[in-house]
């Protein structure tokens, strides 16, 4: 049979185009599947159009849309569903299968990222509850009630919701999903690599019975990307810092960069730096480090070498894997240059005195590692002597992270912006200080790993405030 091929989606329909990319598999080279590509002219003429897509879900209640997305996870994670215009279907396992080729996620990685974006539209109403603080859905069906005893009204920032995907986890899906319950249009750029998640899931939402209108799906390049972000009311931005820092101060983009994600052990707990162990080393290399909740600094008042040490023992052994081995930890790079850039990028800090790869000695060959085409990077654990060094404070694709000594009283002044931070500590002073801060978004007080995750609350942005503003109302 042919290999299956990817339309673009325009307003759910599909549309075949001349221009296409073929999505091989990192390690042979196999073509997987061709992929449309429209240009931004396409996007343009769509676009200008997209109220139409808006109506489509307003003819829904939010609580009715709740139940789509349930239905939807079931779609999802269990059934057989459309993949392009040829009449292939794809199965769980092939979903799995093929994610993983293109991706070099294992298998495993693949089947706990699958379970969260389930879960994700499973407890929708919780997500919701907690994006707008236990607001009447009528609310927004009607758009104006009561909050608290208090006359509320919300009306939408925008006709769609723009996304332009990166390739590196199908979990990051999981954030756009609210934007369906709350009858918002969807305007996907999916990643290169990675365009089965976001496919799969309009599917699984179309099969549900969400109207096909709702769904855009536009596989495009650079130019094609930046009408996405202009045209669209609302969009998220992924990307690395330099990315993400041209549109964080503007309020229609919602900025998804590196977490910088951190673990804070304070004075009163460091003497117990042992029992954390399991905590700090999952936080560093659970989904294979490509999480911008994967911890990437430690910061210790004391004990910071030991602790380097001791994460350099439990993750220094870690070697690549066959996909399919359920023990498999690390994930290979679609793109072997992202893996020689990490690799030369910490050879590079680790020429700046002040820095120790710990897990060197630990390391059964180079950090850059190959297996049956694929390529890997083993972790590396850093021991930094300051938070000025430039590897104290970096964050990479792959399990990595510095051990910084700092004195407690210092910290915050220190660790700069962080998307996590888990602070182990019960000193209610610190814990005060820490609630003050505003550099930390979520904020774990406690043996909590970075990579947990809590429907009821947002660990990045709120999607409800993005997609509304409130108004001041009165209803005679």
């Amino acid at each position: 049979m042919s290999i299956p091929h990817l339309p673009a989606l325009r307003k759910g329909a599909a549309y075949e185009s001349l221009d296409k990319v073929e999505v091989k598999d990192h390690r042979t080279g196999e073509v997987l599947a061709t992929v449309s590509q429209v240009n931004a002219g396409i996007l343009r003429r769509d676009l200008n159009r997209i109220g139409e897509a808006r109506e489509a879900l307003r003819k829904f209640t939010v609580d009715e849309l709740i139940a789509i997305c349930a239905k939807a996870a079931d779609y999802f994670l269990n059934g057989e569903l459309p993949l392009g215009d040829q009449g292939h279907t794809q199965t769980p396992e092939q979903y799995m299968e093929t994610l993983s080729r293109t991706s070099g996620l294992p298998h495993v990685m693949v089947k706990r990222n699958m379970a969260k974006v389930a879960d994700s539209l499973t407890n929708m109403r919780t997500v919701l509850n907690g994006l707008t603080r236990g607001l009447d859905t009528k609310v927004i069906d009607v758009g104006y009630g009561e909050q608290a005893g208090c006359p509320v009204s919300y009306y939408p920032t925008t006709n769609a919701l723009g996304l332009v995907m990166p390739s590196n986890s199908p979990a990051v899906n999981s954030l756009w999903l609210p934007a369906i319950a709350l009858k918002t249009p969807v305007i996907i750029k999916p990643g290169r690599e990675e365009p089965w998640t976001p496919y799969r899931l309009i599917q699984s939402f179309i099969a549900a019975g969400a109207p096909a209108l709702a769904f855009g799906f536009y596989p495009t390049d650079h130019e094609g990307s930046g009408e996405v972000m202009k045209i669209c009311g609302r969009a998220l931005i992924f990307g690395d810092a330099n990315t993400v820092a041209q549109y964080k101060d503007n309020p229609k983009f919602e900025c998804h960069g590196p977490g910088f994600s951190k673990i804070l052990i304070g004075e009163d707990e460091i003497e117990r730096w042992p029992e954390f162990l399991d905590i700090i080393a999952g936080s560093i290399s659970e989904n294979g480090g490509r999480s911008c909740i994967n911890a990437s600094a430690v910061v210790v008042p004391k004990y910071a070498a030991e602790i380097a040490d001791a994460l350099a023992q439990r993750l220094g052994p870690l070697a690549p894997l066959a996909s399919d081995d359920p023990n498999a930890k690390l994930s290979g790079f679609a793109n072997p240059k992202m893996a020689e850039f990490i690799d030369g990028a910490i050879e590079q800090g680790l020429k700046e005195p002040g820095a120790e790869d710990v897990t060197a000695k630990y390391r059964n060959g180079p950090r850059k590692a190959e297996l049956n085409g694929g390529v890997y990077m083993r972790p590396t654990i850093v021991h930094c002597n300051s938070f000025q060094h430039p590897l104290s404070n970096r964050e990479y694709m792959c399990p990595f992270a510095s051990v910084v000594q700092v004195p407690q009283a210092d910290m915050l002044a220190q660790i700069g912006p962080s998307l996590v931070v888990t602070a182990i500590t019960k000193d209610p002073k610190f814990k005060e200080e820490l609630l003050e801060s505003p550099l930390i978004e979520r904020l774990n007080i406690g043996p909590i790993s970075t990579m947990r995750i809590s429907w009821n609350q947002p660990h990045e942005g709120n999607m409800f405030e993005f997609l509304y503003k409130r108004r001041s109302i009165e209803v005679a």
